[in-house]
Order: structure tokens, then C-alpha cells, then sequence
């Protein structure tokens, strides 16, 4: 593979994340890695764009390899990142977007949620191969940036599941590879492809106030058993066979139900 091929790297922790500089390494073998992420921790942002991200463009130096390496931190969301990366800060369409690597899994109904996800579903809208990819941690580690948390594992296969895409055309309806790995996972652990589970994962929590006077957003918990999900979903793959899962995603939400007999249920034919 050409060292000009273009490559973008992006994440939802913001850009001074571990996750993010440990695919940065992994991928640097596969073209030239332009990193463009979130100046801000935007865990949570989907593929939201909101009006009020003032889009500033800050260019680092960053040391990657050994190398200095010039990123950049764009005052947004993750999909904002993207849209900056490929409209104003990348000198060609790149044949690769990966975002990642993310502290905490994204498993089941609520990844859309999820910036790592949104920031994939936004550079696979403009026709870029897309990688999201998200490292099993504790709740405690889900917005931080500890250095407690070992991503050299997770970025093996970031890399693994990046050549995949370059060099393998993907079908007409996967636009983007979930890949999430489990925290005891070696690069010896196999992968499965999964779907997504419909079990509650992570379930929402009220804010913790005495008043609505009072500052407080929606949180959320880990629960529901995950032995009793489907063996084919990514909540089983990752939680009950400790195995890598990698879950096909489309951009067409449309059911894939019989049309014609949803409409005769509709008319009450």
C-alpha cells in the first residue's frame, strides 16, 4: 500500500485521548494517518452537527512513532470533525476513515448515540470506507483519559480491520464495520461477525439533583444479563465468548420487512 494513500483519523474522546494516538500508530502502516478530532470530549454526540460548535481549526504538533506529526483539534462534534477533515484540512479524499479507538464498548440499539459511530456513519455518507472501533472498559474509565487503560490490543486490530477495508470492497449495504474489543482480549482472539443486540445495555439514569434549578443531565448504567441475548449478537460476542465483535452497519435504517404485507397490516386488510 502507497505511503500517500490518505487516511482519517478521528474519535469522540476528544484529541488528547490514548485510544486515539494508539490507532494513529497502528494505522501509520497502512498510509499516511491525518488525525482530525474533536478539540473537546464529545462522548454521546451520535452524527449530531449542532449550530452553536464554533468550528475553530487548531493545528498541533504531535509526537507519533518518533515523528512529528502535524493534527489537528476542531472546535465540534464528531461528525463536524469529519465534514472539516474532508472539506478544508485533507488535500485528497482519503480511502479510509477510522474512529476510535474509544474508551467503552458500543454495543446494541443505542450505538447511534455514540460519536465513535456517528463520526464512521458521516464519512461513510461522503463514500469513505469506515472503521469504528471501541475497547471493553469499566463504566469509571468512560470519559477519561487514564492512562490506566492498555489500547495496544484494540489497535492491532484497528489495523487489521483497516487493511480489511481498503483492500476488500465492502457490499452495496455495509457502510461501516463496528468492531468492538473485549478489555482481555489478545491479538490472538478470534472475531465474529455479530448484529446488533435488542437487549437494554446501557440503560439511561436521571440526573442526580434536589431541584430542576439545578444543572443536571441524563447518565446512564450497565445492566441486563447478557446470556440470555441472542448467541448472534454483539452483546453476547463481546460479554459471554469474549470474542471481537464486528457488526455490519448500515445507512438505510429502512425495516427490512415485506412491503406489501406491512402495508395490507396498516390498511387492516
Amino acid at each position: 500500500m502507497k505511503s500517500s494513500s490518505q487516511i482519517l483519523l478521528t474519535n469522540d474522546d476528544g484529541i488528547q485521548s490514548p485510544g486515539l494516538w494508539t490507532a494513529a500508530e497502528a494505522l501509520s502502516e497502512l498510509g499516511f494517518v491525518n488525525v482530525v478530532a474533536p478539540r473537546d470530549q464529545f462522548s454521546g454526540a451520535g452524527r449530531s452537527l449542532p449550530i452553536y460548535s464554533d468550528g475553530l481549526i487548531d493545528q498541533r504538533e504531535m509526537e507519533v512513532n518518533s515523528e512529528k506529526w502535524t493534527v489537528f483539534a476542531v472546535g465540534g462534534t464528531p461528525a463536524q470533525a469529519v465534514l472539516h477533515a474532508v472539506l478544508e484540512i485533507l488535500p485528497d479524499k482519503p480511502i479510509l476513515a477510522v474512529a476510535g479507538i474509544n474508551y467503552g464498548e458500543n454495543l446494541g440499539t443505542g450505538i447511534t448515540i455514540s460519536g465513535t459511530v456517528g463520526a464512521a456513519l458521516e464519512s461513510s455518507a461522503l463514500g469513505i470506507p469506515a472503521l469504528a472501533i471501541s475497547l471493553e472498559t469499566e463504566r469509571e474509565y468512560h470519559l477519561s483519559y487514564s492512562p490506566d487503560v492498555d489500547f495496544s490490543v484494540a489497535g492491532y486490530f484497528a489495523a487489521y480491520f483497516g487493511r480489511m477495508l481498503v483492500e476488500k470492497k465492502l457490499p452495496a449495504d455495509v457502510n461501516v464495520l463496528k468492531v468492538d474489543v473485549p478489555c482481555d482480549a489478545t491479538t490472538e482472539t478470534p472475531w465474529e461477525i455479530t448484529r446488533l443486540s435488542r437487549i437494554v445495555y446501557y440503560e439511561p439514569t436521571a440526573p442526580e439533583r434536589d431541584s430542576w434549578k439545578q444543572p443536571g443531565i441524563p447518565s446512564y448504567r450497565i445492566v441486563g444479563d447478557p446470556t440470555l441475548d441472542r448467541t448472534d449478537s454483539d452483546v453476547y460476542a463481546l460479554r459471554v465468548k469474549r470474542v471481537v465483535s464486528v457488526t455490519p452497519l448500515s445507512l438505510d435504517l429502512t425495516s427490512r420487512i415485506d412491503f406489501k404485507d406491512f402495508e395490507r397490516h396498516l390498511r387492516g386488510e
